[in-house]
């Protein structure tokens, strides 16, 4: 066993993040370290969707100096996620307490920790992650939104999913109003694999096929970045545009 360290992997990561073409203020948030990854974005109106993903970033980057303390091995990633989301859940409404103009105030999230062999994520809302595997583009989440509820229950098409006038309607996200409860889950690392965080911003405007060519061209995350965050703004940068792109390597 002594020579475990040498299995373990490490994350190359960029993120960036872009107000977009159409609104005055940033409301997402995103953190990124070699440990953390996440994409927040707030929603209730500015400027309280911008202080509930602010929040939920807070949250994370303490649970960051507190992994910084930690050897990773044995720690159990999943109860981590589920216990740093109730910890938002309850910061949000400490703050709402504090300020009750901030009330309603919500924020999507999704993250991803990693122990260097593991991952686990948590998600709530309709940002998004996916995993480039082998040339394959994969979604790794699921809306939380009615028109994906409808879809699964056969009454929008998928193909009308993407146009649909209330396709940003969430179904759930972590709110003062009261969270629905976020998907938890985790899976191994492999070499090779990149990861992509995004909020709406990203993923509306630009297709998978699209994110896909990017993320498959390009070597380092950092270039993978602004082009993205381009191509969100040259498709109408209709919100704001929110990236992390992780890659696993040795």
């Amino acid at each position: 066993m002594g020579n475990m360290t040498h299995d373990r992997y490490v994350l190359r990561y960029a993120a960036g993040s872009d107000v977009g073409q159409r609104r005055q203020v940033n409301e997402d948030a995103v953190y990124a370290s070699s440990r953390l990854l996440a994409v927040a974005d707030g929603i209730g109106g500015q400027p309280y969707g911008e202080v509930a993903s602010a929040t939920a970033v807070d949250v994370l980057r303490e649970l960051d100096v507190d992994l910084r303390r930690l050897d990773l091995t044995g720690v159990d990633l999943a109860a981590t996620l589920t216990g740093v989301v109730k910890s938002i859940d309850e910061r949000l409404h400490e703050v709402a307490a504090q300020e009750p103009e901030t009330t309603g105030m919500g924020t999507t999230l999704t993250a991803l920790i990693f122990d260097g062999i593991d991952f686990a994520a948590a998600h709530i809302g309709d940002s998004r992650g996916y995993l480039l595997r082998d040339g394959e583009l994969r979604r790794l989440t699921r809306d939380h939104t009615l028109v994906q509820a409808l879809v699964e229950d056969g009454r929008v098409a998928a193909e009308d999913a993407e146009s649909h006038p209330r396709r940003s309607l969430l179904m759930k996200a972590l709110q003062t109003a009261g969270s629905g409860a976020p998907d938890i889950w985790t899976f191994p690392a492999a070499e090779g694999d990149r990861y992509l965080l995004c909020s709406d911003g990203l993923s509306g405007p630009v297709s998978e096929p699209r994110l896909r060519e990017v993320l498959s061209s390009v070597s380092d995350p950092a270039e993978a970045i602004p082009e993205l965050i381009r191509l969100a703004n040259e498709g109408g940068g209709p919100d704001n545009i929110t990236c992390v792109v992780a890659d696993v390597t040795r």
